[in-house]
């Protein structure tokens, strides 16, 4: 049955009733005044300037109903109008589930799982599938009212396609309804991917004051921006552009198609190498690696440097020489903080930690430039932003191939940090890019916050020996060892 609507206008003593009938929740007419019929909740009251306005939920013995809503909206001259959206619902219908809520998750997970591989929009280089996120409790029993009324579960996924609602037939575990009800929407930008020395394969290419010159204008390249809010703003599941020197870009149809010379280029630059590595996060299984929309600030720090705050868990970049925002392994390598502090909370807390902070940051850079750098010297660190500082090619800020051990310790965190990433970085080329990031990715979740270099090469063996057995543990325990890590 059609959902009814009826408005009553009520001034002083005249009452005019506009619309149609209708049934209540239990199939019987309800009240006639605007008093609030039974088996309602108030879920929200709001203020306008004409009045108040009061929104209640349909429930059905003490549950839900999809789509079922009343609403009393209270005008400032005594006026009542009322919007009734409930569905009538048979007094006899069971409210005991027969399918457990797991069962449901796993069903609806795996139609929304399905769709997001089927929808995704990636190019060869960036292959991922998106895996979709059901929290515990996200499957709650509700009611689906009118002919066919049931008890289903309303299970709640996040994709790349954003959220997902699913209705599952709590008695069949049929998938009755799966729908994206986030207002997600792509949109498209140009980046440097990952920056222009590796694109081009040129170790000539220098910054010239982000002059759009005819030998860094084909390193520009056009990329769809995926999970973004749809609010005109580079803010999405994944990534939010809070500052930036300029003031943040805006486009009302979300195309965000700026060159190296326009200084919104670098937030287009931090939208989309962000997204992607979440995505390719996602698709290694994990949901909790700082699956939140992670901040940043663009070209608002004058000197050579960007940094991550876990104060106030915000990404800088900076504009000094080379705009740290124009080379993605720049941003990758500050993302790598950022999920240590997601993973850990207060991470950091020793020397060694620090070191491990960023050799994972560089091998993180690396990692991700695998499947856009076509084996340009991958160990290479920043190709790009290092063009402004050294004079030597190839241009590095550092590299996961140095053969440090722990024999060269110098109590630097960035020094150090490359023995650790050496270590990774082999255990990359031994159990390749997917199994290695995710035996890195679960190790991490079993670190102390002043973990040492032995202490975390200890927890990934252990991460390695259960997601792949003895054989992977003893290749990364062999990367380890060549480090004098283990």
């Amino acid at each position: 049955m059609a959902k009814r609507v009826i408005a009553v206008v009520t001034a002083g003593l005249a009452t005019v009733s506009m619309g149609l009938s209708f049934t209540s929740a239990a199939g019987a007419a309800p009240e006639s005044s605007a008093a609030n019929p039974s088996g309602l909740k108030l879920i929200k009251t709001k203020t306008s300037l004409l009045g108040k306005h009061f929104w209640y939920q349909q429930t059905y013995k003490g549950l839900p109903v999809i789509n079922g809503y009343y609403a009393r909206h209270v005008t400032k001259g005594g006026g009542v109008q009322i919007a009734d959206g409930r569905d009538a619902v048979p007094a006899s219908l069971d409210v005991t589930a027969k399918v457990p809520s797991a069962t449901a998750t796993k069903s609806a997970n795996a139609a929304v799982a399905a769709r997001a591989a089927r929808a995704r929009i990636a190019g060869p280089e960036k292959d991922v599938t998106p895996v979709p996120t059901a929290t515990d409790g996200a499957a709650q029993l509700a009611v689906v009212g009118g002919p066919n009324a049931r008890l289903v579960w309303n299970v709640t996924s996040r994709s790349a396609q954003g959220v997902t609602r699913s209705l599952v037939d709590a008695k069949t575990g049929s998938l009755m309804e799966s729908k994206v009800i986030s207002d997600h929407a792509d949109g498209r930008g140009i980046v440097f991917d990952p920056n222009p020395v590796v694109s081009e394969r040129n170790e000539k290419l220098t910054d010239q004051d982000d002059a759009d010159t005819d030998e860094l204008f084909p390193a520009h390249k056009s990329v769809v921006l995926r999970n973004l809010a749809g609010n005109g703003k580079l803010e999405g599941t994944y990534v939010n552009i809070v500052a930036a020197k300029g003031g943040v870009a805006e486009s009302p149809n979300n195309r965000f198609l700026y060159y190296r010379d326009d200084d919104r280029f670098e937030q287009v630059m931090a939208y989309y190498q962000v997204n992607q590595t979440q995505e390719y996060i996602h698709s290694l299984g994990f949901t909790e690696v700082n699956n939140e929309s992670q901040d940043f600030e663009i070209n608002t720090y004058a000197g050579d440097n960007s940094f991550y705050d876990p104060s106030t868990d915000t990404i800088t970049m900076g504009e000094g020489g080379v705009d740290d925002g124009e080379d993605a392994e720049v941003i990758w390598h500050e993302y790598g903080h950022a999920i240590h502090d997601d993973v850990v909370p207060g991470y950091g807390e020793s020397l060694q930690a620090g070191a491990i902070g960023e050799g994972f940051g560089d091998y993180w850079a690396v990692t991700m430039s695998v499947p856009v750098s076509r084996n340009f010297d991958l160990p290479c660190v920043m190709d790009w932003d290092a063009t402004s500082y050294t004079s030597t090619e190839p241009h590095c800020l550092r590299r996961t191939d140095t053969g440090k051990t722990t024999d060269d310790i110098v109590n630097q965190v960035h020094d150090d940090g490359e023995i650790w990433s050496h270590a990774l970085w082999d255990i990359h080329k031994a159990l390749g890019r997917n199994k290695a990031n995710k035996v890195i990715l679960e190790g991490t979740f079993f670190y102390a916050p002043d973990t040492s270099f032995a202490d975390a090469a200890r927890v990934t063996v252990q991460a390695a020996r259960l997601l792949y057995g003895k054989a992977a543990a003893a290749k990364v325990t062999e990367a380890f060892q060549a480090r004098k890590i283990l």
